[in-house]
C-alpha cells in the first residue's frame, strides 16, 4: 500500500487555535508557541506525534534464504536441522547446531523465510540414514558412505553431489524419487507449509513460506528464492518449481509462468528473488542473450520486472554491490569480494564478465535497457541474508556458525575451503558473515513484510542492525531535520526508498538521508550516496558522494575525506567507539543533475573498522590466520534505490 500523503495544520489554523487558547497578555508568563516554526518543524497532526499516520513507521529484521537439513547440499554436509529447529533459532531459542554446540542468536528476528532447494528435498535425509533406495543405487550408496565415514568423506560427497547436480548428471532414478508428484516430495511440502503456518505469530514472529528454485546450468549461478504472501492453505495448491529434467527447467522465463500460475490458481500473491550474481559468470544479469538461449527482449524485460522486485546484495558467497574493476574510484568496493568463478569453480572469472553480475552496474544497465526496449528489468531494491545451510540464520561475526555444518566453529574450519577444484579454491576465511533484510512495515505480518518487500522498501546490511532512512523529493532542507522522527517529513514532502521520484521540478532533487547505528554494534564512519545515470549518448555513468560524516573531518583537495581511522584490538576481537557517530543524518542536493538524464540514487552506509569472523575464532581457538586473510572490514548498510525518469 502507498502512504498517504500527511498534511501538516496550515499556518492561520495553528494561529487561531493558539489564539483562541492563549490567556490576556499580562498572563503570558511562559510565552507563546511560534505558529511559523511550529508548521516547519512540528509534523504532528494530533498532539500525539505518532496518532492519525498510517506510513510503515517500524523496521524489522529477518532473511529470505536460508536452508535446513532438507536441501540436498545441506543435509549431505551434515545438516540434521528441520524447520522447527530454524524458526525457534530464529525467534531467539537456545538450540544444539547438527555439530553438537549449543546456540543462541544475540537478538531474535522479526521473521523468517526458510528457502530449501526445491529440487530433490528430502535426499539428503535419505542418504543420511541410509534408505533402501538410496543404497539400490550406485551413485546413491557411494554418498551414502561417504556421509557415514563423516569428516574430509562426508564433504567430498556433498561436493560430488553438488557438481553431479549442478552439471544435471544426478541418476535419473533418484531424481524421479525425489520429484514433485512422488510420495515423498508431495508429503514434505505439505509438512513444510504445515509447519510455517504452525509458527506464524502475527505481530511477532512472521514465518513467509518459499523455495529455493535453484538454476545453476553447468555451474552458473541463476538461483532464485520464491517468497508467498500467503498461508499453507494457498501454498498447499501448488507445488514448488524444479530445474532437474525431465520435468524441471532452468529458464527463468519458466519460473516467471509458475508465478502467474499460483496467482491466477489460488489467488495468492508471490515475487522471486535472485542472487549471486558474482558466481554467475556473467549470466545473472543478461544484456542481450539469456543463457537459457533466449534474447533479453520486451517480453523478458518486463516479465523480470514484474517478478523480480528484489536482489540479494550481499550474504555468505560474497558481496554483490559493486566491484573494484567496475567501480575503481569507489575506495570501499573491494568488500567481501568472491570472483574467482562460477559456482563449482569448473570455469574461471573473465573481467569481461563482471559488469552482468554486480548490483551496481546491474542498476545502470537497466537504465540502458529501458531507453531500448521501454520496461527496465533491473530496477530491484537491495535486500541481505546469510544462505547458511545449517538452520541457523546467524550473521554476527562474533557469532557466525559459517556455510554449512562441516564449517561450525572449530579450531580447523578457517583452513577448510569453501569449493576447491582443479581451477583453483575459495577458501574458508573468504566467506561473509552476511547478512539481513531490513523492511519498513505498519505491523510484523505477513501482508506487511510481503508488501514493504513488492515496494522495495526494504534494505541490506551485512549484519548489523543499523536503522536508515531515505526520502528523495524536490524540496526538503535542512529545517526537516531539526526532528527525531524524519519519516514524518520525508512521506509528506517526498518518496521513500524503492520508489521513483514524483513529477520532475525545475531544479534538482533533493534527498533526506537519516541513519543510526546498531544499539550494540559499532558507530558509523559516512553516509554516501550512490547515483548512476545515462547521459544523452546512452552512456551509463556512476558517482559515489560522502554526504554526511564523523569527527569534523575535512575533504582533501581532490574531494577525498580522511580515513575514520582504527581502533580494531585483534588481540581481544574488539574495538572501541572511540572514533565514528552514533547517527548521521544530512539533506543532500544533487551537484551534477542534469533534468535530461534517467538516473537512480541509493544510499551506502559505512561502519568503522571492527574485527571480521576469523579473528574471534583466533582468540576463542588460537586459530592461525593466513597472512592474506583480511581481519578488518567496515560494515555497511545498502538501501534500495530511488529512481529519476525524466
Amino acid at each position: 500500500m502507498i502512504p498517504r500523503k500527511l498534511n501538516t495544520l496550515p499556518v492561520a489554523i495553528v494561529t487561531a487555535v493558539a489564539t483562541m487558547l492563549s490567556p490576556p497578555l499580562h498572563a503570558q508568563d511562559a510565552g507563546t508557541a511560534d505558529p511559523d516554526l511550529l508548521t516547519r518543524i512540528y509534523p504532528g497532526k494530533a498532539y500525539s506525534p505518532y496518532a492519525e499516520r498510517d506510513f510503515p513507521n517500524q523496521v524489522f529484521w529477518g532473511e529470505t534464504h536460508l536452508h535446513t537439513g532438507l536441501s540436498l547440499d545441506a543435509g549431505l554436509f551434515g545438516n540434521i536441522l528441520g524447520h522447527d529447529d530454524a524458526y525457534r533459532f530464529a525467534r531467539g531459542e537456545q538450540i544444539k547446531s547438527s555439530g553438537g554446540l549449543q546456540v543462541k542468536l544475540g537478538r531474535p528476528l522479526d521473521w523468517l523465510a526458510i528457502t530449501d532447494h526445491s529440487d530433490m528435498m528430502g535426499i539428503a535425509t535419505d542418504i543420511q540414514r541410509g534408505a533402501p533406495n538410496i543404497l539400490a543405487n550406485e551413485k546413491g550408496a557411494e554418498w551414502a558412505a561417504g556421509f557415514k565415514e563423516g569428516g574430509a568423506a562426508a564433504g567430498k560427497a556433498a561436493f560430488d553431489l553438488i557438481t553431479h547436480f549442478a552439471q544435471m548428471k544426478v541418476p535419473e532414478e533418484l531424481v524421479e524419487q525425489y520429484s514433485p508428484g512422488s510420495e515423498v516430495y508431495n508429503n514434505l511440502w505439505y509438512q513444510i507449509t504445515e509447519t510455517a503456518d504452525s509458527y506464524y505469530e502475527p505481530g511477532r514472529f512472521t514465518t513467509l513460506i518459499g523455495y529455493e528454485w535453484t538454476s545453476v546450468p553447468k555451474g552458473f549461478n541463476l538461483h532464485r528464492n520464491v517468497i508467498l504472501r500467503d498461508s499453507g492453505e494457498r501454498a498447499r495448491q501448488v507445488i514448488p518449481l524444479t530445474t532437474q529434467p525431465p520435468t524441471g527447467t532452468t529458464d527463468p522465463l519458466d519460473l516467471y509462468a509458475w508465478l502467474q500460475d499460483y496467482e491466477d490458481k489460488t489467488g495468492g500473491q508471490a515475487l522471486a528473488i535472485s542472487h549471486n550474481g558474482n558466481l554467475s559468470n556473467g549470466w545473472l544479469f543478461p544484456l542481450t542473450d539469456t543463457y537459457a538461449g533466449g534474447k533479453v527482449d520486451q517480453n523478458y524485460v518486463e516479465l523480470r520486472a514484474k517478478w523480480e522486485p528484489l536482489y540479494e546484495v550481499t550474504q555468505i558467497k560474497g558481496d554483490g554491490e559493486t566491484h573494484p574493476f567496475l567501480s575503481p574510484n569507489d575506495e570501499f568496493a573491494d568488500y567481501e569480494t568472491l570472483d574467482k568463478g562460477n559456482l563449482d569453480l569448473t570455469e574461471l572469472k573473465q573481467n569481461e564478465m563482471l559488469q552482468r553480475e554486480y548490483a551496481r552496474e546491474a542498476l545502470r544497465n537497466g537504465l540502458m535497457l529501458e531507453a531500448q526496449l521501454g520496461t527496465n528489468p533491473y530496477k530491484f531494491g537491495m535486500v541481505g541474508a546469510t544462505d547458511s545451510h545449517t538452520g541457523l540464520s546467524t550473521a554476527e561475526e562474533e557469532n557466525f556458525f559459517g556455510k554449512s555444518t562441516s564449517a561450525e566453529p572449530t579450531p580447523t574450519r578457517i583452513s577448510h575451503p569453501f569449493v576447491k577444484s582443479q581451477l583453483g579454491a575459495i577458501e574458508g576465511y573468504e566467506l561473509a558473515a552476511s547478512g539481513y533484510q531490513a523492511v519498513w512495515a505498519s505491523e510484523n505480518t505477513r501482508e506487511a513484510i510481503f508488501d514493504a518487500m513488492e515496494r522495495k522498501e526494504t534494505y541490506a546490511t551485512t549484519g548489523p542492525r543499523i536503522a536508515v532512512r531515505f526520502f528523495g523529493g524536490w524540496n526538503f532542507n535542512e529545517q526537516d531535520l531539526r526532528s527525531r522522527a524524519p519519516a514524518f517529513r520525508g512521506y509528506e514532502k517526498g518518496v521513500p526508498m524503492g520508489s521513483d521520484l514524483p513529477a520532475a521540478a525545475s531544479k534538482a532533487p533533493t534527498f533526506m538521508v537519516y541513519a543510526l547505528r546498531d544499539p550494540i554494534g559499532a558507530n558509523l564512519d559516512r553516509i554516501q550516496i550512490v547515483k548512476g545515470w545515462m547521459d544523452a549518448k546512452g552512456k551509463t555513468h556512476e558517482q559515489v558522494y560522502d554526504v554526511a560524516w564523523s569527527d569534523g573531518r575535512k575533504a582533501d583537495a581532490d574531494g577525498k575525506l580522511p580515513a575514520v581511522g582504527n581502533t580494531v584490538d585483534l588481540e581481544a576481537a574488539n574495538w572501541t567507539n572511540t572514533i565514528g557517530a552514533s547517527e548521521l543524518a544530512t539533506v543532500w542536493v544533487d551537484p551534477d543533475f542534469n533534468a535530461a538524464d534517467k538516473a537512480f540514487y541509493y544510499a551506502r552506509v559505512i561502519e568503522i573498522p571492527t574485527p571480521r569472523w576469523i579473528v574471534y575464532d583466533n582468540v576463542r581457538y588460537g586459530t592461525q590466520i593466513p597472512d592474506n586473510a583480511k581481519k578488518i572490514h567496515q560494515e555497511r548498510a545498502y538501501t534500495s534505490p530511488i529512481w529519476y525518469d525524466p
